[in-house]
């Protein structure tokens, strides 16, 4: 288990760290289109990236599996251990309605030598069947069916015992997976926060710079740890000091950085309240879906995003007109190349990278997913130095070494989910300075009573 929890840790990181590079990229071509094509619609931008979830949907036309979930029942489903007697304990995963075909008639078969005899023994037979009483069988034989979908025991019977281990497992995640309603409900629910954090990106990438917006949604780790410990989805999201240093390092990264970029430092950003605003709508986000969710296995999450796609088609669209009205964002339709560049930004940037981004956050815990996205600021600045040219102070990047070793610390410590050194620490070091002051009292009151006593003598 403690192998298979470090194997699900390390792919949920190196998730991550692709997605940050992802976004990275994608912070700046949406730069790009704000500013250099003249097309600053953060609603709009945001409104067609989200949409652009509904491609998943596709997987009900070009995937079995959910295109059965819409035309029958679950094929298993679970039942509550503490309902169940104890012999019937391992089978937890029970068929939920066997059916069976209606009733088919069809004539026996006789095989050869049961039936007429040959001719010549004809007289033979007649004086033994009038000596003998005989019993007529019935000529027909009554059929039924099991349907495919409901004959899984005479299946499992069948097959070796290997194989049928293999099966049961099967079954065992397909009845620990949420139906397609469930699913859909929890995409309704969680569609507006997602939008919401999206768009207060958007706006803050229309008004402020690529990095100063990147650098102010670190605060997410900070929400993220006050939620996940009020919410929390698993032991592993419980408070714990070492944490909590762990985020303020992050903070303290982010300061360091922030101090020697000269336009973070001489004036208020006006996407300031934006990027903090869409820090808290992710931390709220993945923190309330991981309490709802508690692994990758139950929800099927291009299923999840889909759903979320077409809910924001259906019911944002009267955005655009409270926008259009009030002259907040006037409705413009983009040019050709600024399609071609939306598009690109939403498929690669939104689609791809937001659904390995929550993948990522099942294989971890919710505060390593928004702990990542300060990654986000030292890949800026490579991605800087590389491709832009740009000459960076040494403050840069003795700020990022606090960001990576927060990220990493988390991570350590989300693997092993009961430990805190830090508060073990404190804790050995209160024990010793008691026991130093009580070694201290109890020396003094020797000394003081020996004082005493030599007086007395005296």
């Amino acid at each position: 288990m403690a192998k298979l929890n470090a194997h699900r840790l390390f792919c949920g990181t190196l998730v991550l760290l692709i997605v940050d590079i992802i976004w990275v990229a994608s912070s700046e071509l949406t730069e790009y289109i704000f500013k250099d094509e003249n097309f600053s619609k953060p609603f709009f931008s945001t409104y067609v990236k989200t949409t652009m979830f509904i491609l998943y949907l596709l997987g009900f036309v070009f995937w079995k599996p959910w295109r059965h979930q819409c035309s029958t029942k679950p094929m298993y489903t679970l039942v509550d251990p503490v309902a169940v007697e104890p012999e019937e304990i391992e089978n937890t995963y029970v068929e939920a309605e066997p059916f069976l075909s209606e009733s088919v008639w069809i004539p026996i078969k006789y095989h050869d030598g049961s039936g007429e005899k040959s001719s010549g023994n004809e007289s033979d037979d007649s004086v033994s069947r009038s000596s003998v009483k005989s019993v007529h069988f019935n000529q027909v034989t009554e059929v039924r069916h099991l349907s495919e979908s409901q004959a899984d025991d005479a299946l499992l019977a069948r097959l070796s015992y290997s194989a049928s281990l293999r099966a049961q497992e099967s079954a065992l995640k397909a009845a620990n997976k949420l139906p397609m309603k469930q699913v859909a409900r929890i995409a309704l629910l969680f569609c507006v926060l997602w939008f919401l954090g999206n768009l207060s990106y958007q706006e803050a990438l229309s008004n402020t710079e690529a990095g100063v917006v990147n650098i102010l949604s670190c605060s997410s780790g900070l929400f993220t740890l006050i939620l996940a410990s009020v919410f929390p989805a698993n032991s592993g999201d419980r408070f714990t000091l070492s944490k909590f240093l762990a985020v303020l390092l992050s903070i303290v990264g982010v300061t360091i950085i922030s101090n020697a970029d000269k336009g973070v430092q001489n004036y208020f950003p006006p996407g300031a309240v934006w990027s903090i605003l869409g820090a808290f709508f992710y931390a709220a986000y993945v923190v309330l879906l991981r309490r709802k969710v508690d692994n990758e296995e139950m929800l099927d999450i291009p299923m999840f995003f889909g759903f979320v796609g077409l809910f924001n088609l259906l019911f944002m669209w009267p955005g655009f007109v409270f926008l259009h009205y009030t002259k907040v964002e006037e409705f413009q339709w983009p040019s050709r190349h600024q399609w071609l560049l939306l598009l690109c930004n939403g498929l690669v940037g939104t689609v791809f990278s937001e659904l390995l981004w929550l993948w990522g956050c099942f294989l971890t815990s919710s505060l390593i997913a928004t702990l990542s996205v300060s990654l986000t600021i030292p890949l800026t600045i490579f991605f800087d130095i590389f491709l832009k040219k740009v000459d960076y102070p040494l403050q840069f990047f003795l700020g990022t070494l606090p960001m990576f070793v927060s990220f990493f610390a988390v991570a350590l410590l989300t693997h092993y989910e009961n430990w805190d050194p830090v508060l073990v620490g404190v804790k050995k070091l209160v024990n010793f300075c008691k026991k130093t002051q009580r070694v201290h009292d109890i020396d003094y009151e020797q000394t003081e009573s020996l004082i005493n006593v030599n007086s007395e003598y005296t």
